[in-house]
């Protein structure tokens, strides 16, 4: 009789798991459709319905009374024609660089390549001699035992941000296709066995940290994620190998060249076709709520009386005023990432290590320690370089190299939306300081021209 009272209660779970299993199931399978080409260009109309609400506030309410000097705000034809002819000249500016930026296409992968078999894994992994397994994403290691019929051991991750124990298995292609960067990391033994049949005429270097006096695990870890390898670039979504720095859009549903970031307000991606665009239209935009911003302040502050102040003019000084920061914000982003040549995707890479080796540091000092934890760093940055430069695997060797490869050579190209990239999207020149895989060497690894 117990039996069956517990009977509906299992059932009912029952139940409950398979519907909870079907939802997450239909869930997934939306996030893998692209968004239907009329929800992707809805925010146009929206940006170009708010810019064309300020021209008729501007000109039709602020401006032309103005002109026609009937008592306006700022009235008389000195101050109204200027203005008038000073925004107009910012619309068409900015209008000019959102065309180009929503017209110009960031360049899609499957147009330039062929579709291939998935890449076989390698059972395997090549381990740098300089790599050491005691070290690695600003955690520890440690040897997980296998069951009794598994007589190789695996790693485990320790302290992981997702507070669970993460195995490692001996053959990464047998994986799920979403395992993550710990694909890459071999086992120790397997690795010190390799590094044990080395040439005696060149044998393995260790980490310097007795340079240091800090513990091997407290050094500068780089992740040793060989991501130029063909595995690793391998999209399973269209089914071929994708270029370097080209990563899948999910809401455009294919694989962008040079991805940076997919932005709604042009209903596209931002990649390496249309990067410059962006930049201009960020900053004529920029300019122009600025210039609607001041104007309008200035003239709402000389009526003097805020009663007879038109209510369209304090909601498009508050439109002003919102796209003004948030293009400014965006504007001096993309400056730095370009003069850095990353995109939002790498930078976000290299402020995850910065992450890392700021909890590092803060294991190994007090909070007050602020003089010691420098001098650590300038040693890493000594042994390694510095994160965003030597470090970056696209570096170019100069801000000013990084700036032309984006924005282009002409002068003239760096503040109107003319010209285009020099780079294509498809071809790249990996930061010799890295190896062939695209993995951060040490300093005593670089060739001797940049040591």
């Amino acid at each position: 009789m117990a039996n069956n009272d517990h009977q509906p209660e299992g059932k009912c779970c029952g139940v409950v798991q398979e519907a909870a299993a079907k939802s997450r199931e239909r869930a997934e399978l939306r996030k893998s459709k692209p968004q239907p080409w009329i929800l992707l260009k809805l925010t146009v109309g929206v940006t170009l319905a708010i810019i064309g609400y300020t021209s008729y506030v501007y000109v039709g309410r602020f401006c032309v009374p103005m002109v026609r000097d009937h008592g306006s705000l700022l009235s008389g034809k000195k101050t109204g024609i200027p203005f008038l002819i000073i925004f107009c000249i910012l619309l068409v500016l900015m209008l000019w660089s959102y065309t180009m930026v929503v017209m110009i296409s960031p360049g899609l992968a499957r147009d330039y390549v062929e579709k291939t078999p998935m890449p076989v894994w390698d059972e395997q992994e090549p381990v740098p001699r300089w790599w050491n397994s005691t070290s690695e994403l600003g955690t520890g290691y440690r040897y997980v035992p296998k069951g009794p019929n598994e007589p190789s051991p695996s790693l485990a991750l320790e302290g992981s941000t997702l507070h669970s124990e993460t195995r490692l298995t001996e053959k990464p292609g047998v994986q799920d296709k979403n395992a993550g960067i710990t694909d890459a990391i071999p086992p120790v033994a397997a690795a010190h066995a390799r590094a044990e049949h080395q040439s005696p005429s060149t044998p393995p270097r260790e980490m310097s940290a007795h340079t240091t006096n800090q513990p091997m695990m407290l050094t500068r870890s780089p992740p040793k994620v060989p991501i130029l390898r063909p595995e690793y670039r391998y999209c399973h979504q269209e089914g071929f190998l994708k270029p370097m720095r080209a990563h899948h859009c999910r809401a455009c549903g294919t694989c962008i060249l040079k991805y940076d970031h997919h932005c709604p307000w042009i209903g596209q991606c931002v990649g390496a076709r249309n990067h410059k665009f962006f930049v201009h239209f960020l900053q004529w935009a920029f300019i122009f709520c600025v210039w609607v911003l001041a104007t309008l302040v200035a003239g709402v502050v000389s009526e003097g009386r805020m009663s007879d102040v038109d209510a369209q003019f304090i909601v498009v000084i508050v439109l002003s005023g919102l796209f003004t920061m948030f293009t400014v914000v965006l504007l001096m982003t993309h400056v730095r990432l370009i003069l850095l040549n990353q995109s939002t995707v790498e930078s976000m890479r290299a402020h995850a290590m910065k992450e890392r080796e700021r909890d590092k540091l803060g294991r190994m000092y007090a909070w007050y320690q602020t003089g010691a934890k420098r001098r650590t760093r300038k040693q890493w940055d000594k042994e390694w370089g510095a994160i965003d430069t030597e470090g970056n695997l696209w570096w170019l060797g100069s801000s000013r190299e990084n700036w032309v490869s984006v924005m282009g050579t002409s002068k003239l190209g760096w503040f109107l939306p003319v010209g285009h990239s020099l780079t294509d999207g498809l071809h790249w020149i990996p930061n010799p300081r890295h190896d062939e895989e695209g993995r951060w060497r040490p300093r005593r690894e670089w060739p001797a021209a940049l040591q």
